[in-house]
């Protein structure tokens, strides 16, 4: 072998994440698993524009290629497939919560293992992996208590979810990943007016949840989830029945119209949110006005 040159073994790994030294005790089955948390600097976070639904695009890095942070936000245990957001294997204390998602772990395995096949939870994950975690996720929540705020944590992941399927449909074609985002976007904008709902109704108290996100870079809060409640019934909501769709448009609208006044008379309002909140609020009056001319 010529000194000097290294075969491509040799070459340094590029890395995108690290295990943490402190473990992640699941609550669920008492059992520890490794904490994989993403390398941020050097490059490997371009950020790009921001979509209408709060996504925040990143650019591939010449380096790094494309990257996933969402990916990172989730936790799934390896032993019983209980996955959720980090923070709530710390804070959940549930006993029945704990024991329902105990007793559903083999059928969460099977849900996850039709749609994401040859998943793997303990290597260090790939967009595949983390589109069966989040998925994963969405069925643990499913047994979660109302003190967890289950309806709007669904709510943003089930969007992200969405965002991340049409990802790996793009990288992997042909495996009806744009379907699953079709059904997720579905399921998104149920549970965002779920939430709402529950607020209005006093059932859940949705809008007290520390990140509305949806996305990773943001906080858009509850005027997000104002947003959010429009733009998916606009962009997703059924329209079969038309006059269904509009009587909810026309509520949207209404909605929308009161984080104007509010973003009006106050700085801390975020600016990006108040134009895409314009740009909505016409998309609905033109929908609303036609259709009642």
């Amino acid at each position: 072998m010529v000194q000097g040159v290294k075969k491509e073994s040799d070459k340094k790994k590029i890395a995108y994440s690290y295990w943490s030294k402190d473990k992640c005790m699941c609550p669920v089955c008492r059992k520890e698993f490794d904490r994989e948390v993403m390398l941020s600097g050097q490059g490997r976070m371009i950020a790009g524009k921001l979509t209408d639904e709060l996504h925040r695009i990143f650019e591939p890095s010449k380096k790094y290629g494309r990257i996933y942070p969402l990916i990172y936000d989730i936790g799934a245990c390896p032993n019983c497939y209980t996955a959720m957001l980090w923070s709530d294997f710390k804070d959940m204390k549930n006993k029945d919560a704990m024991d329902a998602m105990y007793m559903h772990s083999e059928k969460r395995k099977a849900s996850v293992n039709t749609v994401f096949p040859y998943f793997d939870l303990r290597r260090q994950r790939t967009l595949f992996d983390g589109c069966a975690m989040y998925y994963m996720a969405l069925l643990t929540y499913d047994d979660a208590n109302l003190e967890m705020l289950p309806t709007m944590k669904r709510a943003f992941l089930s969007l992200r979810l969405a965002w991340l399927c049409g990802e790996l449909d793009q990288r992997c074609p042909g495996h009806n990943y744009d379907y699953m985002a079709k059904v997720l976007y579905q399921k998104a904008t149920y549970f965002y007016q779920q939430a709402v709902i529950n607020e209005t109704q006093r059932v859940e108290k949705s809008s007290t949840i520390a990140n509305c996100g949806p996305d990773m870079d943001k906080n858009y809060g509850w005027d997000g989830v104002i947003y959010l409640c429009g733009l998916l019934e606009y962009k997703y909501g059924q329209k079969n029945d038309q006059q269904l769709r509009l009587k909810k448009l026309s509520e949207s609208k209404t909605a929308i119209a009161r984080i104007f006044g509010l973003g009006k008379s106050s700085k801390a309002k975020p600016g990006p949110l108040l134009e895409k909140s314009r740009d909505l609020y016409d998309k609905l009056s033109l929908e609303v006005r036609d259709d009642n001319i």
